[in-house]
């Protein structure tokens, strides 16, 4: 089977723009809606402070106020220490840091991958439009 990498090329080249601009278009629509999304979820929040509800029902749906909880680390060194100390590693996600991983193989190689570590490889493509066009 043979193929006309040229014109393969080409179309790749044509999809990806016109997916580009099709996005363009509905990203600044959605930009839109998400702002007055945004503004009514302040005005909704507001109304449910004022009466101090966590829900609010309503004929077309109901207005539910939760607090959202998130922890960040300002100082990584005394933390590690801490969850080291206290022997809390469940406060920690479980996964790899893939850019660190890569350089610590790349100083290990022929060692193999540690005990529980799997890899998944695999080819992609990237095609860049010619400078000329």
């Amino acid at each position: 089977m043979s193929y006309d990498t040229e014109e393969l090329v080409q179309a790749y080249v044509n999809i990806r723009d016109e997916r580009a601009r099709i996005l363009k278009k509905y990203e600044a629509e959605d930009a839109e809606l998400k702002a007055d999304m945004d503004q009514l979820k302040i005005i909704l929040l507001s109304v449910c402070n004022e009466v101090n509800a966590n829900s609010i029902k309503t004929s077309r749906g109901t207005v539910m106020r939760k607090l959202n909880e998130r922890f960040f680390c300002n100082d990584w060194d005394s933390f590690r220490k801490f969850v080291m100390e206290n022997d809390v590693l469940e406060v920690l996600e479980r996964r790899i840091h893939q850019g660190n991983f890569k350089q610590f193989m790349s100083s290990h190689e022929g060692d193999g991958l540690p005990p529980g570590v799997s890899a998944m490889r695999e080819f992609d493509i990237t095609v860049r439009k010619s400078s000329s066009n």
